[in-house]
């Protein structure tokens, strides 16, 4: 508890406005399980639970009582949730170490039962019962309050690279933040830097919780604080380091972690990777309505956190090089880290268009995933998806729920080409989803946001103008290899390659001498280097064979590591 006190109205209770219906009770043996992990305390009215930005309370179940949930930035306050006897408090930050986005405040004294955050992680990963109730009830929490906007404030220009990175950062991270355009309400964005002590030249600036104001912060900055980055052992020799935590590498670090590996999963944006974008994934093992990339990263990071691996984030591998060997990975930052064995499951970036003044509209109307933060701005707007695979696909469905009109092109005249008949099916049957096969963007047609698509046949030649806010892009794919160039051998498309697709020559280094053996399935030209998922060459580019490949991956590790000693 803390002895800062909440601005509240003139009732003694903070003000209220629009708040969150009211969550559902947890069942008295759900209750009792859960004190198991916990201790019961006596609450009074007006007593501060948390503060916004913390990062180490507990876990709350209110037994009698009532507490408010509120946002309480810079003195304006508002109430986003209201719980009594059986609910809960917490979102996803109680998993990952984030600072708190909100306020808790108990509004009529009872009693509650707090668990530490280190116990909650066990009632997850070992409560089966209880570990669905707690997720679903987290990952729509966080959708909530990333819809409506809280905690984190971001102030910047639409035209701004920077602004967009920090704005892709929080988006990718699911981190509730209220953006703040300068073009759309400048008046407004010049008086909140006035009152912290910035100006608009300094722009794009990151206020977190009126305390820690950063003008124009590196990604890893604002990472740290909001609690966002994991600060691992750099000293330390693993046996396995991850470098991709999307499917790939998820599977890789939660495989090796359960099977003794000591693991660290790097990840330079997001946890999730591509797939972390992906509105709806529909043909995953086990999951027949389908789970969101969001809830996809969330119960892969549960379980690599049940086994203990390691997960740090963003932090982007540069290079890697074998010494004596062992191998050690140059980070972005300078420093280097040192691993036994190495799987890259680095994935793929996204292509762009070779259409005239894009960049110009990227971060504002220009879209390479179709997450709830895009979708939001092109709400009731006609909308353009570019692509003929299931990204695509699944973009064109999912906007079909919010854009009054979506345009599906592909340059070829067959759908079912690239795409999983399912998602051509769901395509087909959607009344708002128009198909121009044959058809490429030829110009984008704006001034601060995109008016127009410019279309045209490649077939005819005939142009079409249509009236679209916003252009979501799945082209493909580029190799994410540059931290590979000069020491794995790649393909010319720069996709790493393994196993027998390598020529001789890959294998005459120094690395393989004494080795009597070729490479294995998964390996690259360095000894104990695997790759898996979308960067490994011939891969399929899917979800599910990127799992498969990660946990294959680790298994070669075992081979590796029992045969050299290292």
């Amino acid at each position: 508890m803390t002895d800062r006190s909440i601005e509240t109205g003139s009732s003694g209770t903070p003000a209220p406005s629009r708040a969150t219906r009211a969550p559902t009770p947890l069942r008295a043996d759900q209750i009792e399980v859960l004190r198991n992990y916990g201790q019961t305390r006596v609450t009074q009215a007006g007593e501060v639970l948390f503060r916004a930005g913390d990062t180490t309370n507990d876990f709350f179940v209110v037994l009698d009582g009532e507490v408010r949930v509120v946002d309480d930035f810079a003195g304006e306050v508002r109430t986003m949730g209201v719980f009594g006897p059986g609910t809960f408090l917490g979102d996803l930050y109680m998993l990952t170490g984030q600072g708190v986005p909100l306020s808790a405040v108990v509004s009529e004294g009872g009693e509650l039962l707090a668990i530490p955050r280190e116990r909650l992680k066990k009632v997850v990963t070992e409560e089966s019962k209880l570990s669905n109730l707690i997720l679903d009830t987290f990952m729509a929490r966080r959708l909530f309050l990333m819809r409506t906007g809280v905690g984190l404030r971001l102030i910047g220009s639409r035209h701004s690279r920077d602004a967009t990175r920090l704005r892709e950062f929080a988006i990718r991270n699911r981190l509730p933040h209220v953006w703040i355009e300068v073009e759309e309400d400048r008046s407004k964005a010049e008086a909140l830097l006035e009152r912290f002590g910035a100006t608009l030249s300094e722009a794009p600036v990151a206020i977190w919780q009126g305390e820690d104001v950063l003008t124009n912060p590196t990604t890893p900055e604002l990472a740290r604080i909001m609690g966002v980055k994991v600060d691992f052992p750099r000293e330390k020799t693993y046996d396995l380091i991850v470098v991709g935590a999307g499917p790939a590498g998820f599977g890789a670090a939660v495989y090796g972690a359960s099977e003794g590996l000591a693991t660290l999963a790097l990840e330079s944006v997001a946890l999730g990777g591509q797939a972390g974008t992906s509105s709806r994934i529909e043909n995953y093992l086990g999951f027949p309505v389908g789970l969101s990339g969001f809830e996809l990263a969330t119960r892969a990071l549960a379980q690599a956190d049940k086994f203990g691996a390691q997960t740090a984030v963003p932090e982007e591998a540069v290079r890697l090089r074998r010494v004596n060997g062992h191998y050690r990975i140059g980070l972005a930052e300078g420093a280097e880290i040192v691993a036994r064995s190495v799987i890259a499951a680095t994935g793929a970036r996204y292509q762009r268009l070779d259409v005239p003044g894009l960049a110009q509209f990227e971060g504002v109307s220009v879209h390479y995933a179709a997450t709830e933060s895009e979708v939001q701005r092109c709400e009731g707007e006609e909308v353009v998806v570019v692509g003929g695979g299931n990204s695509a696909g699944q973009a064109a469905v999912y906007l079909a729920g919010r854009a009054r009109r979506v345009y599906l092109l592909i340059r070829g005249g067959d759908l079912s080409k690239g795409m999983s008949t399912y998602l051509v099916d769901r395509v087909r049957h959607a009344e708002n989803v128009e198909l121009l096969a044959h058809t490429e963007v030829e110009l984008l047609v704006g001034t601060d946001r995109l008016d127009q698509v410019v279309v045209r046949d490649n077939r005819t030649g005939e142009g079409r103008s249509l009236d679209a806010k916003a252009l979501f892009v799945f082209i493909g794919a580029q190799a994410n290899t540059g931290w590979l160039r000069g020491t794995a051998e790649l393909d010319r498309r720069g996709f790493v390659l393994t196993g027998r697709a390598m020529a001789d020559f890959a294998l005459e280094g120094e690395a393989w001498q004494g080795l009597s053996r070729e490479p294995y399935r998964l390996e690259t030209s360095m000894p104990g280097v695997f790759a898996a998922g979308d960067v490994r060459s011939g891969s399929i580019k899917r979800c599910a064979s990127a799992v498969g490949e990660g946990a294959m991956a680790v298994a070669l590790v075992h081979q590796y590591l029992a045969e050299t000693g290292v």
